[in-house]
């Protein structure tokens, strides 16, 4: 089967996460991606574990499959001289340095690369965009969820700021950037002309604010930390059952609250209590209404309620651990889990891509790259000849 991207070629100059998730997107749907990297060191999230696999991190491992790796040292003229030619073959050149000085200093920044390559698609992904009072300083994950306003209402009342334990900062900047990049390749088989894309980890997460933002922006509302409840729809929360075992309801709808009152009014008054008709009145009357929650599960355990609300089709789930998340049937059933063989590693595990394509379907063709593994092959087909690939390898 062909993949969406066949044919098309993206140079990766990135390391952490955010641009090296957004390469490993568009490998996924066929891209031939090469990931430029530091000889020696290579992606600084090579080093981030422990967990190691061998030596090389569970982290980068999680962010670099579908990638041949070319490791050069463009601090030296022949390094960056093979970086230039190697820019010549891409339609995609994604680099994270923010910095505009040290691009220009190599020619690699925008101007410069879409003058020379006018088809080129060009993607920047750095903490701040290269715009704004803050643009060229360096960001990571946290410093965006602080600073686009997430973590000032993550938690619950009695805790402080939280960051989510996830980078979304990051995937998300990499997942709109990868959305941007396959946009700009439509957009240049019309037109013929490739396009500079400016990412930013703030700008990003500045859309996780979401309802939360909608609710500022027009009404004034500024969010509070309220754990695991639900803003606008109540109950939406996290209860336990009389086996201590906790589960989640969510009861968005009036057909769903009427489902649901039914079930646990076994239990309780709820179906006919006049402080909770409607959603409205529920989240006015929240206080009241989720202690006589918390009261009635506690006459079954979690498993029968689940089971009744399974019954009703009302939206509820048991809150599983990260093995359990990964090995149960749904999991395993959607294909969720993907093996790949390392050369050195032997097999190795990685979450799979959510895409799913009739007709051109995600591939993964290779596991994450050793650093600098394809050096020689790639300079090999840039003309270089296989003694000066074998020479500027050792050099770099």
């Amino acid at each position: 089967m062909t993949t969406a991207l066949e044919g098309v070629r993206v140079v990766e100059m990135t390391e952490a996460l955010a641009g090296p998730y957004c390469a490993m997107l568009l490998g996924d749907l066929g891209a031939d991606v090469i990931k430029v990297e530091r000889p020696g060191s290579g992606d600084q999230s090579r080093s981030w574990g422990p967990p190691f696999i061998g030596d090389v991190s569970a982290y980068f491992l999680a962010a670099n499959r579908n990638k041949r790796s070319i490791a050069l040292n463009y601090n030296r003229p022949a390094g960056l001289e093979a970086l230039h030619k190697l820019i010549a073959t891409a339609d995609v050149f994604i680099v994270n340095q923010p910095s505009l000085a040290s691009l220009q200093k190599r020619g690699i920044d925008a101007e410069t690369l879409r003058h020379r390559h006018p088809r080129l698609i060009y993607s920047s992904i750095t903490g701040y965009g290269f715009s704004g009072p803050k643009s060229g300083l360096p960001g990571y994950d946290i410093i965006a969820q602080a600073e686009a306003g997430v973590m000032s209402f993550t938690g619950d009342e009695t805790s402080g700021p939280m960051r989510y334990p996830i980078a979304i900062a990051d995937m998300t900047c990499g997942i709109y950037a990868s959305m941007g990049i396959l946009a700009a390749l439509l957009s240049r088989g019309k037109t013929g002309r490739g396009q500079f894309l400016d990412m930013a980890l703030f700008d990003a997460q500045i859309t996780w604010l979401a309802n939360a933002g909608s609710s500022y922006l027009n009404s004034g509302v500024v969010p509070d930390r309220m754990g695991n409840a639900h803003p606008n729809i109540v109950p939406y929360d996290v209860f336990q059952g009389r086996d201590g075992l906790h589960f989640v309801v969510g009861v968005g709808t009036e057909p769903l609250w009427q489902k649901f009152a039914h079930i646990v009014a076994t239990e309780s008054d709820l179906d006919s209590d006049p402080r909770f008709p409607d959603n409205a009145s529920r989240i006015k009357n929240r206080d009241a209404l989720i202690p006589i929650l918390l009261q009635a599960f506690r006459q079954k355990p979690a498993s029968e309620w689940l089971a009744l609300f399974a019954n009703a089709e009302i939206p509820a789930a048991p809150i599983n651990a990260v093995p359990e998340a990964l090995e149960n049937m749904q999991s395993r059933n959607r294909g969720l889990v993907v093996q790949l063989e390392h050369p050195v590693l032997g097999a190795i595990k990685n979450i799979a891509n959510p895409i799913r394509l009739s007709d051109t379907p995600v591939s993964y063709r290779f596991a994450p790259p050793l650093l600098g593994e394809h050096t020689i092959d790639v300079l090999k087909s840039l003309d270089y000849s296989n003694e000066d690939a074998r020479a500027l390898a050792t050099n770099s």
